[in-house]
């Protein structure tokens, strides 16, 4: 069974490496073929376009930056869409907006294709080590296919309704609650910083008690040792998925302060300068704030 992968950034990369690993023939394609050099040394194969990834492919995936590279490589002159067979399936990993989920769904449907959302919930090292989570939205059917080959990178899987769209808001309700968590952490970490309580000593107890879930221990612990580079998330990735939280909320009438809070904390992280450190140095904008000086590790340049 043959097997496209299009988009090969920190996520993607790992992803199609385990597809690779569990025996799949993966044909592949990025904007910049470099990227797939030690992939080429497995046995994948190099396609000049998303359309020859996708040519007599059974599943192809994607997994690309934003809404306008998801669009073009999907449906520009040369993209998946133009080859993608009867028997053939595109399943979409990337965090997009509503509206560009929309665009895929009805845009296959409209050229008699298949459609799955696949949106994925983990970082870089959860994805090279198989440790992903995927949140699937699709015909029963078509996630039936999907799922034995989504196991080469993910341990959990959930279904979530019919309709692909269903499946991207739950992916943006989720990040939203990983940017809120931070949020709080932050304020609390300057907070008992500025009372003389080691925040390190924080962190252990948080996550020695109640506060014990990946996002507290794997968040927290970066946010404690400083750890902003090289990013596993930046900032402006942060931005563009909490603006489009914010753009669902304005679909369906539902307030979103909280967001909001998370919008103007990434755009003060973009302001000082910090748009391309990891997301989690949001917590520097609340220490400046509380009047807190820059950090040693921030002021010696190193990095965490």
């Amino acid at each position: 069974m043959k097997i496209g992968f299009v988009g090969l950034g920190a996520m993607g990369h790992p992803m199609a490496r385990r597809l690779l690993e569990a025996g799949h023939a993966l044909c592949v394609y990025n904007r910049t073929a470099g990227r797939a050099d030690d992939l080429l040394a497995m046995g994948a194969v190099l396609a000049p376009t998303p359309a020859a990834a996708a040519r007599d492919a059974a599943i192809v995936f994607s997994m690309l930056s934003d809404d306008a590279a998801t669009q073009a490589l999907t449906f520009g002159p040369d993209g998946i869409a133009s080859t993608l067979g009867a028997d053939g399936m595109h399943a979409c990993c990337a965090t997009v907006s509503l509206e560009q989920a929309r665009r895929l769904r009805d845009g296959h449907a409209a050229r008699g294709q298949s459609y799955v959302s696949a949106n994925v919930l983990g970082r870089p090292p959860a994805a090279a080590s198989g440790a992903l989570s995927v949140i699937m939205g699709g015909e029963a059917g078509l996630v039936d296919r999907l799922e034995p080959v989504v196991t080469a990178f993910a341990c959990r899987m959930f279904r979530v309704g019919h309709d692909p769209v269903q499946a991207n808001l739950v992916k943006l309700s989720l990040n939203f609650m990983i940017m809120s968590t931070i949020e709080q952490m932050a304020e609390v970490f300057a907070l008992n910083e500025k009372a003389g309580n080691d925040p390190h000593a924080l962190f252990d107890i948080m996550t020695g008690s109640f506060f014990n879930a990946p996002v507290h221990r794997n968040y927290g612990q970066l946010m404690v040792d400083g750890a902003y580079d090289p990013p596993g998330a930046p900032v402006t990735l942060g931005l563009k998925d909490t603006e489009m939280f914010l753009a669902a909320g304005h679909d369906y009438h539902v307030p979103l302060p909280y967001a909001g809070i998370a919008r103007d904390r990434f755009l003060s992280a973009m302001a000082a300068g910090d748009g391309e450190r990891d997301f989690v140095i949001l917590q520097e904008c609340v220490r400046r704030d509380a009047g807190l000086g820059p950090r040693r590790d921030q002021t010696d340049g190193g990095d965490g």
